[in-house]
């Protein structure tokens, strides 16, 4: 009660009711009133006394409070002041002079205490959330205070009460579309304490919309010259984004990456830089890494790299990288964000490479960012900075590492000397003054000969120029010559792992190190020494370089051969006492430290020993030194004998899969080749039917108009009739006999025809006859041209027996030629029937020219579409022909294929056999045998060791 009093105030002066009975018959008011207002005025003076009297005001008050949220809803006045009441009694953000500083953690205390006794009724949340849907200003301001203020004091338990209520986040959610910025605003700090460390609730936020509505804000507010409103939104974007996958995904599949783009549109200038300015630009950037975090599945990640490059993001992030003026930190975290944007993405690596500095002469991106790592007067966090740059740059980049190394070889390094490459500043860095520069350089260096073999070899070839009259030493003695100097703890460590990593998998290097007969010495000395705890990192270190030496030893030099190497320690050092030695790497607080992330985070330089990627090699290799320092010359024989064979095994399995690889690749072509000819043949057989289609039509027409011409003959026969009737006169005799001769003389003409063509039908037959010998196989395809041929010769025949009708009747003109010549002295002449006689003559010549035009056009037709008709025939056949031929000759090959693979698999598992014997007998000798599957998904295997490291820590 102590603690009450001194919440409540001094003793009181004369017979002053206390505070607590005032509170008692004020919440008597509020549960006995029959009035509304009476009620109104005790929770409205129990609000004014809930900040002096917090605790009284909880203990007697809060459940006559809730029973006026359950029972007044329709006095939205009451119901304020009942809200503002239990804000005042659960929440601890009291101006700090009615805090003390000896209660500060007893107010904290009663927060929690009266949230937890007002959840234990869920009924109570959700009536909250009922009250949070009203739109009354005096209502739904208090409500959400009042749920923010819940969810902070006990967070997980009041999200849960939410989560299962009905639409209980979507009712939420509706905060973020209210028209008043203070609702609005308040409902973002709401939605941030509801989205802390609660998966479902984030999916849920992020499918009502929350992207889109919270984007929207961030505009509205001017991007990152907004003020603390786009501060606020930008950590709810953090909270639904960090460590969900799936937001993360609908993110990149809701095209929001794209809308992020304006944010880093900064002016390039000295000026205009506000701390919020600044706050807000460095969430964004942080927003950026979330999405494109190492510790986000890989697919993922190269998904949202791959958007940012696309839509120009990270061309802005370089922009910003390369422009004056911009604060150290936003700087540095620039730097650190287009790092991840880079990492392991290749097509982003490439565009970072091609990013030139606006200086003159241009300089690029990565030369001035090693300027900067180099540079020991510049920030210690910007200089790790560049450092993560640099490394993401190279991972898993070869392309990259070659450019760098080649700056260093002979043949590429810019003899006049005016500008300054990557190489140099690296080798500059190496051999300082400062320990800083020395280690960062080294790591750079161990990160441009990470996995790959070929460049570590190159990088053998290095000339350093010492000192004016010395002849040049290589890059690796240099190295050994500054490790023997004695130099700072720092600059020994990078020097070392350099040498472990250049040393590791590369035996031409370990030759290289073993032929300098000062090295092995040194080694040897550091190790056996008992030194400080400092200096027992370096004799760890130390320790792995001697080991790295025997195990990857070719046993090229007689002197250092792995046998003479395993003496040398158990003379000098003891094999438990370098087994120990070599403990020290991976029992150091800084390596568990350095192995948790790829970023170098480091509080101090003095912290900065080891690398994330050289922790992964310490990690791999301790374990095999140890076994290789116990065996014997025997079972090192033994060993290379068996891994010789298990090699030419390899090489026999390996050749084998590449044949069965090329014959699968050979029989999908020839499957493909079948499916082409086989549409090719579909297709032709298409056309042919759509020929014969084509060929019913025009017999169809034909057909037409053989019955159009009879009728026409029938026509004129009857003229014939009517001329015969006529009047004969002496006039028209004359006429006709000059029709007469007219017609005697087509007559002869169309005899001429006819016999042309019947010259040309001899020839049709013999032809066709010649065709029928040589065509055997195709008959069927060409029943239809000789059906048609048939049919043209039947209207030839048609066309001879109406010419033979026309001449018949020509003779019977003559007959009647001779009558009118004979009753020509008797007959009077009759003018009138000499003009229709006249008229019906020419009518009836020129429709037989007409007809015979048309006749001699038919039969052109005819031959050339008979002609057209037999190439298309012939075409097919032997496409048909070429098919079929084709079709046995693949089905020959698929039988060869088939019989060359079942002797393969005979062959391979004779192989497996021999293999798995020989497996048995190296694990009888206690050598460890990697599987055939371990060793084909080797670097599967790294990523997923990655990323268990990374789960742990």
């Amino acid at each position: 009660m102590n603690f009450l009093r001194g919440v409540m105030g001094g003793p009181s002066a004369g017979p002053q009711p206390s505070g607590a009975d005032t509170i008692q018959k004020l919440c008597d008011r509020v549960a006995s009133s029959t009035l509304l207002d009476d009620r109104r005025d005790a929770v409205r003076a129990l609000k004014s006394l809930s900040k002096k009297y917090r605790l009284e005001v909880g203990i007697q008050a809060m459940e006559h409070l809730i029973h006026v949220l359950q029972t007044d809803r329709s006095d939205s006045e009451i119901i304020g002041y009942a809200l503002d009441t239990l804000y005042n009694v659960i929440s601890n953000d009291l101006e700090e002079e009615e805090q003390e500083e000896n209660l500060t953690k007893q107010v904290d205390d009663l927060g929690s205490q009266f949230t937890e006794i007002f959840i234990k009724q869920q009924e109570n949340v959700t009536l909250l959330l009922t009250l949070v849907e009203e739109f009354d200003f005096h209502v739904r301001w208090p409500g959400v205070k009042l749920l923010t203020s819940l969810l902070k004091q006990q967070g997980p338990q009041v999200q849960q009460i939410i989560l299962v209520s009905p639409m209980g986040v979507s009712r939420l959610m509706d905060l973020l579309a209210d028209s008043r910025e203070v609702i609005r605003n308040d409902g973002v700090l709401l939605l941030q304490q509801l989205t802390k460390s609660n998966a479902a609730i984030q999916k849920i936020v992020a499918f009502e919309n929350a992207f889109e509505r919270l984007l929207d804000i961030i505009t509205e507010e001017g991007n990152s010259d907004g003020g603390i409103v786009v501060e606020d939104c930008l950590l709810l974007l953090q909270n639904l984004l960090k460590n969900n996958n799936s937001n993360q995904n609908f993110f990149k599949e809701g095209s929001y990456i794209q809308r992020m783009k304006p944010w880093f549109e900064v002016e390039d200038d000295n000026c205009g830089w506000s701390a919020q300015k600044v706050t807000n630009l460095h969430l964004m950037l942080q927003l950026v890494r979330v999405l494109v975090s190492p510790t986000n599945p890989p697919g993922a990640t190269s998904s949202c790299q791959k958007a940012m490059f696309h839509c120009g993001l990270l061309q802005q992030l370089c922009t910003i990288l390369m422009a004056t003026g911009v604060p150290a930190d936003i700087l540095t975290e620039t730097i650190n964000t287009v790092s991840e944007v880079i990492r392991g993405c290749q097509m982003n690596q490439d565009y970072f490479a091609s990013v030139n500095a606006p200086s003159n002469p241009p300089r690029p991106a990565i030369v001035v960012l090693l300027m900067s790592m180099v540079n020991e007067r510049q920030p210690f966090v910007l200089r790790c900075a560049v450092l993560y740059c640099f490394q993401c740059f190279l991972y898993k980049n070869q392309k990259g590492q070659g450019e760098i190394v080649s700056t260093l070889l002979p043949s590429t390094i810019d003899a006049t000397g005016n500008s300054v490459s990557a190489g140099q500043l690296l080798c500059g860095g190496l051999f300082s003054t400062d320990s800083l520069s020395n280690w960062c350089a080294a790591v750079a260096l161990a990160h441009a000969l990470q996995e790959n073999a070929t460049l570590k070899e190159q990088l053998l070839r290095v000339q350093l120029a010492t000192s004016i009259g010395n002849p040049p030493v290589s890059l690796l003695q240099q190295c050994t010559n500054i490790l023997s100097q004695g130099s700072k703890v720092q600059t020994r460590v990078g020097l070392l792992m350099l040498l472990c990593t250049w040393l590791s998998n590369c035996s031409i290097a370990v030759t290289h190190f073993l032929h300098n007969p000062a090295n092995i010495p040194f080694l040897t000395g550091q190790i056996a020494e008992n030194l400080g705890e400092e200096e027992q990192l370096v004799q760890g270190l130390c320790a792995l370089l001697l080991g790295i030496s025997i195990y990857y030893n070719d046993n090229s030099l007689e002197n250092y051969r792995k046998e003479k190497l395993k003496q040398l320690i158990e003379k000098r050092i003891g094999r438990e006492n370098f087994i120990e030695k070599l403990g020290f790497i991976s029992k150091h607080e800084l390596y568990s430290r350095a192995a948790q992330k790829p970023q170098p985070s480091f509080s101090s330089p003095d912290h900065m020993m080891f690398d994330h990627e050289f922790t992964k090699l310490v990690k791999e290799l301790e374990g095999v030194i140890s076994k290789a320092i116990y065996k014997s010359s025997e079972e090192d024989k033994k060993e290379e004998e068996v891994k010789k064979t298990l090699e030419q095994h390899d090489n026999i399995v390996t050749h084998y899969k590449k044949v069965i690889r090329e014959q699968d690749q050979e029989l999908e072509e020839l499957k493909q080749r079948i499916n082409t000819l086989t549409s090719q043949n579909e297709q032709l057989q298409a056309t042919v039917t759509q020929q014969v289609s084509q060929i019913q039509q025009h017999k169809d027409q034909y057909n037409l108009l053989k019955v159009q011409l009879g009728k026409d003959t029938q026509h004129h026969n009857s003229h014939s009739d009517t001329f015969q009737m006529n009047g004969i006169q002496t006039e028209e005799a004359s006429k006709l006999k000059e029709e007469l001769e007219e017609w005697k003389n087509k007559h002869e003409l169309l005899q001429g025809q006819l016999r042309e063509k019947d010259s040309l039908i001899e020839k049709l037959k013999s032809s066709q006859l010649e065709m029928g010998t040589t065509e055997q196989s195709s008959q069927t395809s060409k029943s239809g041209g000789l059906e048609h041929n048939n049919e043209l010769q039947k209207e030839l025949e048609m066309l001879r027996s109406q010419i033979q009708l026309q001449s018949a009747e020509i003779s019977k003109l003559q007959i009647e030629n001779q009558k009118l010549q004979v009753k020509n002295t008797t007959a009077d002449p009759v003018l009138g029937g000499s003009g229709a006689t006249a008229a019906n003559s020419s009518e009836l010549e020129g429709r037989l020219e007409q007809e015979i035009k048309e006749l001699k056009s038919e039969l052109k037709a005819l031959s050339e579409e008979k002609e057209s008709l037999k190439q298309h025939l012939d075409s097919s056949t032997s496409t048909v022909a070429i098919l079929q031929d084709e079709k046995s000759k693949l089905q020959q090959e698929v039988a060869e294929s088939k019989k060359e693979q079942d002797d393969l698999l005979v062959l391979l598992a004779d192989q497996d056999q021999k293999l798995s014997a020989l497996k048995i007998k190296l694990k009888d000798l206690g050598v460890p045998v990697e599987d055939e599957d371990d060793i084909e998904s080797g670097d599967q295997g790294d990523e997923d060791e990655d990323g268990d490291e990374e789960e742990q820590d």
